[in-house]
């Protein structure tokens, strides 16, 4: 096949090879995602999307970075276009990139993890559309995501390749794919690209028609941002876990293996659930520590005036200076504390 020609739409012929590649990173993976491509040939018979975590705001300078690196043609993701083998996609900043019926599309679905792209959603949807014709790849990042989506692939028959975890900048999402699924490779990136051009040249034979995971299609239904969520998807998703969502504060219901959705369905990994935790809680300890500053400063402002006063009691400005003092104290102690917790950046409670 050449690198030109479109990708056999789903169910369009028995026999193909492994013509989808998905590919996730986050943390560190720029860098991963450049070595990626760099290994690919010019004639690879598959198409490659990839989602790297990004802000929502502004724009990406991913595609272009990426078309530099190797052979391949690489363009940010648009909706509805067909799949072509031979050319890369990156998701673009606040939309998930999904495969349905051969193409992709681009969705603002709720967010997964805090993230939008996600490549949970990438990896669902690829496994739910071309089954045994996809190939996953995990790279360098923090947390979890993309490992419940290589375990959706996994049980569509595709194959699973993941980072090594030595090899990784940030070792936590290879760890946690590795964890979630036995991975068919796990390679550095030096590998990789001789590692993905042989599985894309693997025939997939009649692995197109397996009958898809209740809960995947459910995932995969909510990512695409169309439908509100029934009872019945309620009933389907799991039961109360007894959790607020980050997002939303909405009741979070349990999906089992350490997955969570809100009942408008914003998704959470335990990982990331814990992350957002300790976020909220370091939050709420600043503002704690603001308040008390607050508090002591007044007090003191109402000592001063009470001891100016001709009419004031002396007891109404010891009564004003001990809050002064307890509240200094309690500022004090609070101070140490988060100076302790927080010296390293980007540390969260543990």
């Amino acid at each position: 096949m050449r690198a030109e020609e479109a990708m056999f739409p789903v169910g369009a012929r028995n026999t193909t090879n492994r013509d989808l590649i998905v590919v996730g990173a986050s943390a560190g993976g720029v860098e991963a995602l450049r070595c990626l491509v760099a290994g690919l040939p010019p004639d690879l018979p598959a198409a490659v999307l990839a989602v790297l975590h990004l802000p929502a705001g502004g724009t990406s300078a991913l595609a272009s970075i990426l078309d530099r690196a190797g052979a391949l043609p690489v363009r940010p993701a648009e909706n509805d276009v067909p799949l072509k083998p031979g050319t890369v996609a990156v998701a673009v900043p606040d939309h998930h990139l999904l495969v349905e019926n051969g193409r992709t599309l681009l969705t603002n679905g709720p967010t997964e993890s805090g993230h939008r792209p996600a490549i949970n959603a990438l990896f669902r949807s690829a496994a739910l559309d071309l089954n045994g014709r996809v190939t996953g790849v995990v790279l360098s990042g923090m947390l979890d995501d993309g490992a419940a989506g290589l375990a959706a692939i996994a049980a569509a028959n595709g194959r699973t390749v993941v980072q090594s975890p030595d090899d990784a900048l940030y070792s936590s999402m290879p760890e946690s794919a590795l964890r979630a699924v036995a991975a068919d490779h796990v390679v550095t990136l030096d590998e990789m690209g001789e590692v993905l051009t042989a599985l894309a040249a693997e025939p997939a034979e009649g692995e197109e028609h397996m009958q898809p995971d209740v809960l995947v299609e459910l995932e995969n239904r909510i990512a695409r941002g169309n439908d509100m969520l029934t009872r019945r998807d309620h009933a389907e998703l799991g039961v109360p876990s007894g959790f607020v969502c980050p997002d939303c504060s909405g009741s979070l219901l349990d999906l089992g293996a350490g997955r969570y959705r809100c009942y408008v369905g914003h998704a959470w990994t335990e990982e990331a659930l814990l992350r957002a935790r300790g976020h909220e809680l370091e939050r709420a300890l600043w503002t704690a520590l603001r308040t008390l500053d607050e508090e002591a400063s007044l007090a003191r402002r109402m000592a001063e005036r009470a001891g100016a006063s001709p009419r004031s009691q002396p007891s109404l400005r010891g009564r004003y200076e001990r809050a002064a003092a307890e509240a200094a104290h309690a500022a004090d102690v609070l101070r140490s504390h988060l100076g302790t917790v927080y010296s390293t950046a980007g540390t969260s409670v543990s």
